[in-house]
């Protein structure tokens, strides 16, 4: 009886608690602006992303023609039989 009074009892001061660490938590400011007094601070550049819409210069080189892709599909696929039937054996 006396332990289920402490779990009653206990259970809502520790989510308090906890509530109240992740209320201060979210209030925080973060780490990387607090600084010390002497060291120089960090400038911001507002307008430092990345340019999306630049689109990569075209290739030089030429695409793979179809007979050289064909070639290297059919290398794959017997790689990929051969394989299989060796999981199969090693089962």
């Amino acid at each position: 009886m006396l332990a289920l009074w402490d779990l009653q009892k206990t259970r809502p001061i520790c989510s308090a608690l906890l509530l109240a660490a992740f209320a201060l938590g979210g209030c925080s400011s973060q780490l990387a602006d607090l600084t010390p007094g002497d060291a120089q601070p960090h400038v911001r550049e507002p307008g430092t992303y990345l340019p999306v819409h630049d689109l990569p210069p075209d290739r030089d080189e030429a695409i793979i023609p179809p007979e050289q892709r064909a070639k290297i599909e059919a290398e794959l696929a017997a790689a990929r039989d051969r394989q299989a039937v060796a999981a199969k054996d090693a089962k």
